[in-house]
């Protein structure tokens, strides 16, 4: 139990530093993993294979995460809600870090399985974020939520600037011949151990009143998948969540392969430039969010936010000349940034405080399907054109600007 401030800042910096690694682990990969599986001569598979193969292969492996993520988060933030969040967090981030090696160990062997399973695993197991939402939603006030999770957006950003920075330079052979595709994944897997030791030294238990009729089972992601939508007061934002995320990710996870075919960009390059875009996500979250949320309600940040959002991906495919693009990226991620946190707390506040854990294992199994639907569609349609997954990321947030718009007209700002 909390007792006093000194032990939820001590809490508070725990939970923030383990989202800070666990999306700098996540980062990572962003600028290692298409280059990996795009590059003829110094990827891992074979020359045989054709680009639309290798596209697709691209899009099944990005998908794999978020697939087992859908099945996983439920059953973790169930878990949570039952036995704690420390025991959790302690299981996903050790899980993490075995993940991350292995994936560094599918590279260095040439082996697309060992990805695709070092991927599932660090989906079924990769708990830390809905859990480390629980705890903050544990020890937080009202007022001071909004506010929380933006903190936790900022080390969201800050693990995006870091990640696919380091991802980037620590595979970028051309400038060191030490340097592979897989060293950052052995720098990744070691953070994430050390993390292991961080939660257990210095995380202390936020969940005050554990539920005892927790039923945990394997089909819980399609139940409460289900519950989702069934529920009046959650399913309108979940629907808005699911639509943003779905569009975000269309946007995220080919964006690098659009910038490999138009600008010819390397991994170094795409590190710097979702760097770029992490940076702008961290100062949103970090800072602009907090303000705003002591004069906005959740809703009004959000009427604006999203139309914002689904522009400025749109936009992304205006520039001819690549210089253009670090002018558009800001609004990108102040947009997404300010959506994020204020799309959570919506959530978190239609929820009872026994809930948390569940509903916002339900809400990451919400966003795990829209995570793992668009790299498979976007692998598809990326050979067809390959602008296609970033017109479709922002049709589909348009799509929950619309109906947000429609459903919470009445709301009162």
């Amino acid at each position: 139990m909390i007792k006093s401030d000194h032990h939820i800042n001590k809490n508070l910096a725990a939970l923030l530093f383990t989202v800070f690694l666990d999306f700098l682990g996540f980062g990572i990969v962003i600028p290692v993993i298409a280059p990996v599986l795009l590059d003829p001569v110094n990827g891992i598979l074979d020359s045989a294979y054709s680009m639309n193969e290798r596209t697709i292969i691209l899009g099944l492996l990005i998908s794999a995460f978020p697939a087992a993520q859908f099945f996983g988060a439920p059953i973790l933030g169930a878990y949570s809600d039952k036995y704690g969040r420390k025991k959790v967090l302690l299981i996903s981030i050790f899980t993490t870090s075995v993940s991350l090696l292995l994936f560094g160990i599918g590279i260095s062997s040439r082996s697309i399985f060992l990805l695709f399973v070092s991927r599932i695993l660090n989906g079924f197991m990769g708990g830390n974020v809905s859990t480390a939402q629980s705890a903050i939603a544990d020890m937080s006030e009202l007022q001071s939520k909004a506010k929380n999770f933006g903190m936790m957006g900022m080390m969201f950003g800050l693990g995006f600037i870091l990640g696919p920075f380091v991802g980037g330079k620590l595979s970028d052979f051309h400038s060191h011949s030490w340097l592979t595709f897989s060293t950052p994944f052995w720098v990744a897997g070691t953070l994430s151990m050390v993390n292991v030791f961080l939660i257990a030294s210095w995380f202390d238990e936020t969940l005050k009143n554990p539920k005892t009729d927790v039923q945990i089972k394997f089909s819980t992601g399609l139940r409460n998948l289900k519950r989702a939508f069934d529920t009046p007061n959650l399913r309108a934002i979940f629907i808005v969540s699911f639509l943003v995320i779905f569009g975000f990710t269309s946007f995220t996870q080919f964006f690098q392969v659009y910038l490999i075919s138009k600008f010819n960009f390397n991994q170094a390059h795409l590190g710097m430039t979702f760097g770029y875009l992490g940076l702008w996500i961290a100062i949103t979250q970090g800072g602009v969010v907090r303000i705003l949320a002591k004069k906005y309600s959740p809703v009004s940040i959000l009427r604006v936010s999203i139309a914002i959002l689904g522009a400025a991906v749109f936009l992304l495919l205006v520039p001819q000349n690549e210089i253009w693009l670090y002018f558009i990226l800001p609004f990108v991620a102040m947009a997404q940034g300010a959506s994020t946190p204020n799309i959570t707390t919506m959530i978190s506040n239609s929820a009872r405080e026994s809930d948390q854990g569940e509903i916002l294992g339900i809400n990451q199994s919400v966003q795990s399907v829209g995570f793992a639907i668009p790299p498979i569609v976007a692998g598809f349609i990326a050979i067809i054109d390959i602008r296609f997954p970033i017109v479709v990321g922002s049709i589909f947030i348009f799509a929950s600007w619309i109906y947000f718009i429609i459903y919470f007209k009445k709301v009162r700002v």
